[in-house]
């Protein structure tokens, strides 16, 4: 992502303003062919595939194990005799520590690769799943949902570089429309083997993290058997070669590098850093002004049984997971921006249908509202993945992701206490209920606004861009031929030496 500071640490004012004045323009459509999914399919090579699978397993396992705590919290708290609010403060509590995993784990990653951030990674979630089936009293359980906070914000980065860095440009908005769906799919699972495991087998809730922990070791094996990513390859051999000899014969240390790169990075892009957070703050407040108050509304307001609602929730997830592979697929070809607005036009178009209807139609307009849900997170991953400097992609495309889910993380609360100033008569048995179809109009009416603005003002990978990553990438099964990439370098840097040398002698 190429970026210049003409103001030093700020932009200057002509900089603001030939920028602004192309925002508009800057939505034209790539100039690539529509393609048919199965032909991008057929454009990965095996090693990508695995690749892919490795990071989106992993990507699906880390929902799997975080949704374990919400299914399982009237279990908790009976089994540590304390109140439903005091197991959830685990969920909380997991949510804040992510931002600390994903500054950690990006640094790690960026230096040495993104290989082994991921296993270790991988391995605290099995000792970390097994510790929480363990606990025997709320604050055992705590300490140990606090360090799974960390280690399960630490593996975004990793895992969606893994998936996605090496990929055909044709094939980026595909996949990174199936990496998105791996978060409801992990929760769909979650619940499949809540009802399995639980209710079935003499531990209860317990068998639930212990089975939680097992898979896992799989995906350690699979990634320890994979390379790192190409695009790191590449980036590792631009430090090497920047890190030239001088004239006692010592080589500077590569870390030296990797922070002196990484300062005057993070210095040129903080301006997008903040971007990116506010955006990836308001695509999850989306994600739960549709999705928190929504089953509490089929039940008190429309009036359906438990059944059809968690019916009509499942069928808007099903809606969730055709947006995010649909959007993410056509953003390749539309470009990602535009195809994030249209999916925001759309999602707040469909918004009446989703809160006005009062009977189990209500499945049709939630599932589509759903699909545009789910559908502007389908361009998500691969877009904060290029919208990052190389030389700090995990670090950026993680962190921003995490303070964005940390930013949204008020969300029940505000929609909580919203519901409190539009109280309706109490049920039958006296229980008090809120107008929770105007508090959902109100909040996800607003986020469908904002987010069309935040979008519309943020920038885009460019073509020279593309082309200039693409070329990084130079052999034929995805991996790169880091020592060719290597020798250019070197001769770029003995031919600066020899013009320099040449005008010394002179």
């Amino acid at each position: 992502m190429r970026n210049h500071m003409a103001a030093g640490w700020f932009y200057s004012p002509s900089q603001i303003s030939r920028y602004l004045s192309t925002r508009v323009t800057s939505l034209k459509r790539p100039k690539i062919p529509l393609k048919n999914p199965i032909t991008l399919f057929g454009l990965l090579s095996c090693h990508q595939w695995l690749m892919f699978i490795s990071g989106f397993v992993a990507w699906v396992w880390d929902s799997f194990d975080f949704f374990t705590v919400s299914l399982t919290t009237t279990e908790l708290a009976e089994a540590f005799n304390v109140k439903n609010s005091d197991v959830t403060w685990g969920i909380t509590v997991t949510l804040m520590l992510r931002p600390v995993g994903a500054f950690l784990c990006g640094v790690i990653s960026d230096r040495y690769g993104r290989k082994w951030p991921m296993i270790v990674t991988l391995f605290f979630f099995v000792v970390l799943e097994l510790g929480s089936g363990f606990c025997e009293t709320v604050s055992q359980f705590m300490a140990v949902r606090a360090l799974y906070g960390i280690a399960m914000g630490g593996l975004y980065g990793p895992a969606v570089a893994t998936a996605l860095e090496d990929l055909p440009f044709e094939a980026k908005g595909l996949f990174s429309g199936f990496f998105q769906i791996g978060y409801p799919l992990g929760d769909l699972l979650a619940a499949a083997f809540y009802r399995a495991l639980v209710p079935t087998t003499p531990e209860g809730w317990r068998s639930l993290f212990f089975f939680g922990a097992a898979p896992q070791v799989l995906m350690i094996l699979l990634r320890w058997y994979l390379p790192d990513t190409a695009q790191f390859q590449a980036t590792k051999a631009q430090r090497e070669a920047a890190a030239t000899t001088d004239n006692t014969g010592h080589s500077p240390r590569q870390s030296n590098v990797f922070l002196k790169d990484a300062a005057r990075v993070i210095g040129k892009n903080w301006v997008l850093f903040i971007y990116l957070v506010m955006l990836t703050t308001a695509f999850n407040f989306c994600t739960h002004g549709s999705s928190d108050f929504y089953p509490t509304f089929l039940r008190d307001q429309v009036g359906l049984d438990a059944t059809f609602s968690s019916i009509t929730v499942i069928v808007g997830q099903a809606g969730a997971i055709v947006g995010g592979l649909a959007l993410g697929y056509t953003s390749t070809f539309l470009g990602r921006r535009l195809t994030m607005l249209i999916a925001c036009v759309f999602g707040g178009s469909i918004l009446p249908a989703y809160i006005l209807l009062r009977s189990k139609s209500l499945s049709v307009s939630g599932f589509f509202q759903h699909i545009f849900v789910g559908g502007v997170w389908g361009p998500m991953p691969i877009y904060l993945l290029e919208m990052s400097p190389a030389e700090t992609r995990t670090f950026m495309a993680g962190l921003t992701y995490q303070l964005g889910n940390l930013g949204a993380s008020a969300s029940a609360t505000i929609q909580s206490t919203m519901g409190e100033k539009y109280p309706l008569p109490p049920s039958a048995d006296g229980t008090k209920r809120f107008d929770y179809a105007k508090v959902i109009a109100i909040f996800l009416g607003v986020i469908w606004a904002i987010m069309p603005f935040l979008i519309l003002v943020g920038a885009e990978m460019t073509q020279g861009e593309r082309e200039e990553e693409a070329a990084r990438l130079q052999h034929p099964d995805g991996q790169l031929s880091a020592d060719a990439a290597t020798l250019e370098l070197k001769k770029r840097e003995l031919a600066r030496q020899g013009t320099a040398h040449h005008t010394e002698s002179v």
